[in-house]
């Protein structure tokens, strides 16, 4: 009997709880049932908690949030010259989407990337490399540190690991393209009748520099440095090979009398590029350019000049392959953009200007 009771007990405790459970998932929306709401990405409740903490899109359920998407707008318009606030809203919404397609693709490449990382090897030499470029697009260390914080990125080793995912999405990407782009030997020379004239040398120069950087001293520091080398220039009181080797940033050219060797406008920054171009010949001048100060002397010029097939052969294979591997790889984040829908949510009325 007193078992019987036990067991009576027992029965109704688990038909209370059983109730209960019942009641919190589907009748009253007890604290069991906002907690696996919460947990599941899907959920209204789980998307308005990211959109609160301002996510603007998710892909395999990793947030991408309104400020990577601003520094993203930013990073994409400084590369064209150009300021969102002087866009036209259609414009603004076609960067804005453009930009977080570039993350949007970021992401799936990192999960991609991770299941073929023993295939991608990134060396030292080559982050120290991307490292250098990327510190040289600002004009200050401050201007640096306030970008890096902005992308939450905390020190150099942060940086290094990040530059060294994009270098292996990048070797990703070309080791599923790379194969397809082939150029034929019609379409070379259909390539070189059509653009014969672009095709010529264009006009160069062979210039000098003395190099002071900005972006760990101040501007008017580096500029009253290099107008007194000028002075002496002008004086003859010292050689400009001896100037570089004291005052010069630029390693690479310091030991060489800061010899650049032979330019053409579009192997220079545009900045620098539009000053040298315009000087006479054994000149110096001082040059403002956004990385720093120069003190540039152009010591000769070579006017452009037309060229047949066979010199420009490997420019025009060169020329070819970059189009079509640009657009090999637009097809293939296309296309994995599309393979992989499920995955990506947009939260579109958060992109509204």
């Amino acid at each position: 009997m007193r078992t019987f009771t036990k067991f009576s007990l027992r029965f109704v405790a688990y038909l209370l709880v059983l109730g209960y459970l019942a009641g919190d998932l589907y009748v009253f929306n007890g604290p069991l049932n906002k907690r696996i709401q919460a947990s599941n990405p899907n959920s209204l409740e789980s998307i308005a908690e990211a959109k609160a903490n301002g996510v603007v899109a998710r892909v395999f359920n990793h947030h991408i949030t309104r400020r990577q998407l601003e520094y993203a707008i930013h990073e994409r318009l400084w590369l064209e010259g150009k300021k969102l606030s002087n866009l036209r809203p259609e414009k603004k919404k076609l960067v804005t989407y453009a930009a977080l397609g570039d993350l949007i693709d970021h992401e799936l490449l990192r999960v991609k990337v991770a299941v073929n990382t023993k295939q991608l090897p990134v060396s030292d030499a080559e982050i120290d490399a991307r490292l250098q470029r990327f510190v040289g697009r600002f004009e200050t260390k401050g201007h640096l540190e306030s970008a890096m914080k902005s992308m939450g990125i905390m020190d150099e080793n942060s940086l290094r690991n990040r530059i060294a995912a994009r270098i292996q999405q990048e070797k990703y990407v070309a080791m599923r393209v790379d194969p397809l782009v082939m150029v034929s030997e019609q379409e070379i020379s259909e390539f070189h009748e059509t653009h014969r004239q672009k095709l010529a040398v264009p006009e160069r120069i062979r210039a000098s520099h003395i190099f002071i950087s900005t972006l760990s001293k101040p501007s008017e520091e580096a500029e009253k440095t290099l107008a007194r080398a000028l002075s002496d220039l002008t004086a003859k009181t010292k050689k400009f090979t001896t100037l570089a080797k004291q005052l010069s940033d630029d390693t690479a050219t310091k030991g060489k009398a800061g010899d650049l060797g032979w330019m053409s406008r579009a192997r220079l920054p545009a900045d620098f590029a539009e000053s040298v171009f315009s000087l006479p010949k054994d000149s110096p001048t001082l040059v403002r350019t956004k990385l720093g100060w120069h003190l540039v002397i152009v010591t000769d010029r070579k006017g452009a000049k037309l060229r047949d097939l066979d010199e420009c052969r490997q420019d025009i294979i060169d020329a070819l392959t970059a189009t079509k591997r640009h657009q090999a790889v637009s097809d293939f984040r296309s296309a994995l953009r599309r393979f992989e829908t499920a995955k990506i949510d947009i939260f579109h009325d958060l992109l509204e200007p």
